[in-house]
């Protein structure tokens, strides 16, 4: 099945466009979170969001959620970790499995975590964001995993049960009984190799041998995701209709640059949805 529009990020920007999008009847594959997004959710209270006086995030999460479920809009919590431009669509690859849409839009937020010294040189060449994708390529290797988002476990599990050997660095207290793990006491700064990855680097100066590393963190940065999109800085680059330098590919919310507000988001995938709504008639 080919859909109409893929939409990346379940935050304000990608919700205001999939309403949109849902009642033109388009065909819609959303991925994100069934929480909807956790920055709104941790916020203490929302005081400009027209329409609704002094909120908490966590209300106004219910309702943008609440909505949803009201127009039947149904999200995947498969985790996407690459997009590929094929021309006349766009492959979408989550959890190991491939889909397809005639048009993009990222909804992302801003990545937090300053990636790894070395890590986009690496990628694919030792570097990987996907467990169960390319765990199977590392069986019975030592492997390091870098994960920051508690929501990952499950898959550090899994490449306890594939690895030789598996060094584990979390930020939320990670342990484990098995014999061929060894928890890191600090997070991984930098990563060597010639083809490959060779050794990972402790932010205390600790340098430890592996075949691989699989970083686990709540985000990916845009250029990683798709390769090739335009940047300046940390956000992607748009013109007036939210479209990026990919034709058919949209960016809305924090993705696209501060302020980083609840009601630039939603206005944003606005302008999104109907770019794409102009673009399928075409």
């Amino acid at each position: 099945m080919i859909y109409d529009i893929a939409i990346i990020g379940t935050g304000p920007a990608g919700l205001s466009a999939a309403l949109t999008l849902k009642l033109h009847n388009k065909e819609i594959v959303w991925f994100g979170s069934s929480a909807l997004s956790d920055k709104v959710g941790k916020s203490e209270k929302i005081a400009n969001y027209p329409g609704v006086p002094m909120v908490s995030g966590r209300d106004l999460n219910a309702a943008f959620r609440a909505q949803a479920e009201e127009m039947g809009l149904e999200m995947t919590e498969k985790r996407v970790t690459n997009i590929a431009d094929m021309g006349d669509k766009f492959m979408i690859l989550a959890d190991n499995e491939m889909y397809e849409a005639k048009t993009v839009l990222l909804s992302t937020g801003v990545a937090a975590a300053k990636g790894m010294e070395n890590e986009d040189r690496l990628l694919g060449m030792g570097v990987s964001y996907c467990a169960t994708c390319d765990g199977f390529l590392y069986k019975g290797k030592t492997i390091a995993v870098h994960c920051t988002d508690e929501r990952m476990e499950h898959d550090i599990k899994y490449l306890e049960e594939i690895a030789e050997k598996l060094y584990v660095y979390t930020n939320f207290g990670y342990t484990s009984d098995a014999e061929n793990v060894e928890i890191l006491p600090k997070p991984v700064k930098k990563l060597d190799g010639g083809m490959k990855v060779e050794t990972i680097e402790l932010s205390d100066g600790t340098a430890i041998d592996v075949d691989g590393i699989f970083i686990l963190r709540p985000s990916i940065a845009p250029t990683t995701l798709f390769s090739g999109l335009e940047i300046d800085g940390a956000h992607i680059v748009v013109d007036k209709n939210q479209e990026t330098n990919y034709k058919g590919c949209y960016a809305a919310g924090d993705c696209t640059g501060r302020p980083y507000q609840i009601a630039k988001a939603v206005g944003e995938g606005n302008i999104a949805a109907h770019a794409i709504l102009e673009r399928l008639s075409e």
